[in-house]
């Protein structure tokens, strides 16, 4: 493990609770404030979600993914819903996270560092403060973790016992994922039964079972060299983290801990949280927040970030410049990589700075189909993936993961790809409570393109 060092904020009077001196954005406004002080003390006081060893263990994983070393495969929900969770859904997530990262792993010789959009992953920024139907005007859904998705005027009120609720929900995922990685469901040796069943019957199926079976064949001649998942865990566990955007700021100073053993400040919500691209103002309640915490940190990219304003962010998120700290999330659109990417690239060549550059294909190619469904062409997802990683090589940079909104349920609500999803089928099974998810064989396809761009001979 690489040695690393703590955080120290520019502001020395940094505190979990600092933030709420500075203007918040996207912040729901709760009618009770007694019902949200107590359900905020009543959090700040339930063990910590994940824990300071494991965040230090995913920023020296990051650390390989920055240096060039591995890969990061960063998915999962769009926003996490009360009404979903379940023990099969978050079996079929992983299942499908495991297949997509395997894939890469075989494909480019690099390990993969796994970190899943989950068990945390509630909240959502909203472009409007209220929205409109029927000509009834209420506040607008900002996720499971804040109101209900309902349109009526008792679910849209923001509800602090929400809170209590995600976390329990949190809990509870973590408990069956940590099962799940390290109790054998990830061993190596059952590489095929990761199939769900619906894959099985998916037009990207056959190349999947011949990268299954390179597998195998691999693994039965180590077998036969003695090695085993028995004698060599790293075959039969794998090492899973989780993340979320850390966009309601009082929840997560709740569950704000200082580590027992170095006395930094952990955000124990998740491994590692981000700062979305609406609340990233370099004089924000989530820069502060973040400014303070240990946690390896994302930071969403997106059109409208400005030279100056990325040196600010870099100087108060990472002014140690550790390497595995801080990943930069672009977020574009297809047809804006080459307008965007290559600026900011070289604001942070220029800086002499060390991030890892992440590619979010999906935020940038959101569209409303003639039905009135949210949807994401999956041509556009693809052309932003290889648009990222050619900029990266025009400009002799490691393009460093992805970052994608999926699920391991046959959903149709991103059109095209292999499961061949057009816009008069997204009705047939649109189940997100936000944004429009890639299914699971639409995830696979999309892994065995990132392989292919990660190739070594790639020209």
């Amino acid at each position: 493990m690489s040695n690393q060092t703590s955080i120290s904020p520019d502001n020395k009077n940094w505190s979990p609770s600092s933030w709420r001196d500075k203007t918040a954005l996207q912040v729901p406004n709760y009618p009770d404030i007694a019902a949200l002080k107590k359900a905020e003390a009543r959090l700040a006081k339930f063990p910590p979600l994940v824990f300071a060893g494991e965040a230090r263990d995913l920023k020296s994983d990051l650390a390989d993914v920055a240096l060039g070393r591995a890969f990061l495969l960063q998915g999962g929900d769009c926003a996490e819903s009360f009404a979903e969770h379940g023990a099969d859904h978050i079996r079929d997530f992983f299942q499908v996270f495991l297949q997509m990262a395997v894939v890469m792993t075989h494909g480019a010789s690099k390990p993969v560092v796994k970190v899943g959009r989950v068990a945390g992953q509630f909240a959502k920024p909203r472009s409007a403060d209220m929205e409109t139907v029927d000509g009834v005007e209420l506040p607008s859904y900002r996720g499971d973790i804040i109101n209900g998705i309902e349109f009526n005027s008792e679910q849209r009120v923001p509800d602090p016992q929400r809170m209590v609720m995600a976390y329990r929900q949190s809990a509870a995922t973590l408990n069956l994922l940590r099962a799940f990685a390290s109790g054998g469901f990830a061993d190596l040796t059952r590489v095929h039964e990761w199939t769900t069943s619906f894959m099985k019957g998916a037009k990207g199926s056959p190349r999947y079972e011949e990268t299954a079976n390179k597998i195998e064949d691999a693994i039965a001649f180590m077998r036969a060299m003695g090695i085993n998942s028995e004698n060599t865990p790293t075959l039969g566990t794998t090492n899973f983290y989780t993340s979320h955007e850390a966009l309601l700021l009082g929840y997560e100073e709740a569950l704000t801990r200082r580590d027992s053993i170095t006395d930094d400040w952990y955000a124990t919500s998740g491994h590692m949280i981000w700062i979305g691209d609406r609340t990233r103002q370099p004089d924000g309640a989530h820069v502060e927040y973040f400014s303070g915490i240990n946690n390896p940190i994302g930071l969403k990219c997106g059109p409208t970030l400005e030279r100056d304003d990325l040196l600010t962010l870099m100087d108060k998120l990472n002014p140690n410049d550790e390497p595995g700290r801080l990943t930069l999330i672009a977020r574009f659109g297809a047809d804006k990589v080459q307008d965007h990417l290559p600026r900011l690239i070289e604001t942070v060549k220029e800086a002499g700075r060390t991030v890892v550059w992440c590619c979010d294909p999906m935020h940038g190619n959101t569209i409303k189909a003639s039905s009135g469904y949210k949807t994401r062409p999956f041509d556009k997802v693809l052309g932003e993936v290889k648009a990222f990683f050619d900029v990266h090589r025009q400009m002799g940079t490691y393009a460093g993961g992805v970052h994608f909104e999926m699920t391991g349920d046959d959903v149709t609500e991103c059109v095209g790809g292999s499961s061949a999803v057009t816009e008069a089928s997204l009705s047939d099974r649109y189940h997100t409570h936000c944004d429009p998810r890639l299914n699971a064989s639409q995830a696979l396809e999309l892994a065995f393109l990132v392989a292919e761009e990660m190739r070594p001979n790639k020209s």
